[in-house]
């Protein structure tokens, strides 16, 4: 083994490193770099970046589809609601991010992808001092866009009861990549043979998934999601419940809509359990915790939701276009 490593071998590494999964890794923006790269190998992070060592920094993901990003202002109002939680200053406009947004598509030369944006405090140290960094970092990186969940697993997803304990305030409500507990209840899903795993808080009460969020459906045809202060409050759920109010309340297919407390005994009667994520759009359960829900087929409530959502990707009102 070679002990020291320069520019030379790093460019030999460059053109002999292909694994696999570098085919779907288009293009990426970095402000580090202040360009756009589309050789995966240089899709780096600083390792002394208090992103990597300290979990300080944010990411949103969203879908760029035939060049328009679906719901982008609302993801970009959660990225700046977590960085003036956690006090992280972000230099970059709308206006910016979105060039960048430009550039890196346009470097992919791909129209659909999925698109990352991480802004860190930056690299400037090891220690956990935030002040250390002298300037925050920006990504941007464009990815292959995966199929919705309900597109390869029609029959609904199986969700199982995690054993990870549940994030609280804040830490729950900000979007940073400070995912460990995410990381195990994924982990915990896998092992188990399941699709996902929901989280409880200390009170008994359903909070989300590792990425998702959750909701039922009672047998009095309410929707129910979590309280917000306890969960990663989603854009995807938020325009569905929107969605929701706005036409299954007032056509009768649902008796109300409520954010609330949700023990486990409540989710054992649900008709319907529903997962809401940019991924997944609407997602059907039709198995939890071993046990089928609505007859272990997706239900009415779920095909109006997923329809009305479907729908509203071609909304001109929730599109920005960028192609």
């Amino acid at each position: 083994m070679k002990m020291t490593f320069g520019l030379e071998e790093f460019a030999g590494f460059c053109r002999t490193h292909r694994p696999a999964y570098h085919a779907e890794y288009y293009a990426m923006y970095s402000s580090w770099w202040g360009g756009v790269t589309t050789e995966p190998n240089l899709m780096v992070v600083p390792v002394d970046d208090h992103m990597v060592h300290r979990g300080d920094g944010l990411f949103e993901t969203f879908k760029c589809v035939d060049g328009a990003i679906y719901n982008l202002e609302a993801h970009l109002d959660r990225l700046e609601s977590g960085a003036k939680a956690i006090a992280l200053e972000i230099p970059w406009g709308r206006a910016e991010i979105v060039e960048r947004i430009v550039a890196v598509l346009s470097a992919a030369g791909k129209r659909d992808a999925l698109i990352r944006i991480f802004v860190s405090r930056g690299p400037g140290g090891f220690t956990a001092n935030p002040y250390e960094c002298p300037e925050p970092l920006l990504l941007v990186l464009a990815t292959k866009l995966p199929p919705p969940f309900m597109t390869v697993q029609g029959g609904g997803a199986r969700v199982g009861v995690s054993r990870v304990p549940n994030k609280e305030g804040m830490f729950a409500q900000v979007k940073s990549v400070n995912y460990l507990p995410n990381v195990l209840m994924k982990k915990q899903a896998v092992d188990e043979g399941m699709d996902f795993m929901l989280g409880f808080d200390k009170d008994g009460h359903m909070t989300e998934l590792p990425t998702e969020n959750f909701g039922i459906v009672t047998a009095e045809r309410v929707l129910k999601v979590p309280r917000p202060d306890h969960i990663l409050l989603g854009t995807t759920m938020t325009r569905v419940l929107e969605l929701a109010r706005e036409k299954l309340v007032p056509a009768g297919v649902l008796a109300g809509v409520e954010e609330a407390d949700v023990p486990l005994e409540e989710l054992e009667k649900a008709s319907e359990m529903l997962v809401f994520s940019t991924g997944s759009h609407v997602t059907a359960v039709t198995q939890f915790a071993g046990r089928p829900v609505g007859g272990g087929q997706p239900g009415p409530v779920w095909r109006e939701l997923s329809r009305m959502f479907a729908e509203d990707q071609d909304n001109p009102e929730m599109l920005t276009r960028v192609l």
